[in-house]
């Protein structure tokens, strides 16, 4: 059966001051009127039952996620004690599907992309679980065809193409980290490479494995976590064999390391809304290149992007390329060029004794 794991531990410092720590992005809403965990839950559909869906987060941020999110089993929600990247997530995430399932497939995913059809991922989703199926020591990952020379993604480069399938794959030449300038303008100009989406396609058993095998260490602690999990020595267990893994990302820990990978052409619309330029693209611009959101006036502006609160108007006089950022105890006023030294910032607050403001 289908099983879905949505990460959702990240702290979204980029997006401070309406991040924060205690409901950082995945708890906010971007785009309409729900969260984007809200959206990323509400993506799957019938896809796959509340009963098969796992959330991993931070552990402070078990509470805030139940709330959003009512109709997950709240034992479903996993609160991870120490931060350890996502190979221990995924891993964990893979033992506790294959007590209750040990032939399960997993679609693993973050919690704050904006994808849309919904139809068409779902969809998506089906056609990756059949290769899946078709072969069950096969991962499958989704790559987004690139739009311009990006330096923030992952790439990955796609070899053979997949005979007989329903939607366009292809199997894994190589995964390539996050390229600077003219690296990122070759791969984009080959046609050959897709930004790494992050979102995986396997049998629980097929990535245990490989965890096994390149990680024993991270797999032994993972194992006797799962062993005690469900007794009265879950949370005891928990946060001292967690604590004692060396932390590693999933691409790290199996993916450079596996063979039969296969890439599938993403066919929805993707965004990883990783800063606030995006909001340009999913809320668009005006004729002067400005973006609002809240009630904003803008005089001789342009190119801003303008983000409030109702019931708080923000006037822009004579302003240019600028991201401005109203809450009601911080206001974030930074030239576009910055954006990046956001997480300055809250390294900042963080020195200065200001963690009420994270």
């Amino acid at each position: 059966m289908l099983h879905a794991i949505i990460m959702a531990g990240g702290s979204g410092t980029r997006f401070w001051p309406a991040s924060r720590n205690q409901h950082p992005k995945q708890l906010l809403r971007m785009t309409g009127e729900t969260s984007m965990i809200q959206a990323t839950c509400n993506r799957l559909g019938d896809l796959v039952p509340s009963e098969h869906l796992y959330i991993f987060t931070a552990k402070h941020l078990v509470d805030p996620i139940a709330e959003q999110l009512p109709k997950v089993p709240r034992n479903s929600i996993v609160g991870e004690p120490h931060k350890r990247d996502t190979a221990p997530c995924i891993g964990l995430a893979a033992m506790l599907v294959q007590k209750n399932d040990p032939d399960g497939t997993m679609v693993v995913m973050p919690s704050d992309h904006v994808i849309s059809p919904e139809s068409v991922f779902r969809d998506s989703i089906e056609a990756a679980v059949a290769l899946v199926e078709e072969n069950p020591e096969r991962i499958v990952t989704f790559g987004i065809p690139p739009t311009y020379a990006a330096e923030t993604f992952g790439y990955i480069e796609r070899g053979t193409p997949l005979k007989a399938t329903s939607i366009k794959a292809f199997e894994v030449a190589r995964f390539r980290e996050k390229p600077k300038g003219k690296v990122a303008q070759e791969y984009f100009e080959s046609g050959n490479f897709y930004w790494n989406a992050g979102i995986f396609i396997w049998k629980a058993k097929t990535v245990l494995d490989a965890i096994k095998k390149n990680e024993p260490k991270m797999f032994a602690h993972l194992q006797a976590i799962a062993d005690n999990w469900g007794t009265d020595k879950q949370e005891e267990v928990f946060d001292k064999e967690f604590g004692a893994i060396q932390g590693k990302s999933i691409d790290y820990a199996v993916m450079e390391h596996h063979e039969a990978i296969v890439v599938v052409e993403a066919p929805f619309n993707w965004d990883d809304v990783g800063n606030w330029q995006s909001m340009a693209r999913l809320h668009g611009q005006d004729e002067h290149g400005n973006t609002h959101l809240g009630d904003v006036l803008a005089i001789d502006s342009n190119g801003c992007i303008v983000r409030g609160e109702h019931g708080h108007l923000i006037v822009t006089l004579g302003t240019q390329e600028l991201i401005v950022v109203h809450t009601p105890d911080a206001t974030l006023i930074a030239d576009k060029s910055r954006e990046e030294d956001i997480r300055k910032v809250v390294k900042k607050l963080e020195e200065g004794g200001l963690r009420h403001l994270l």
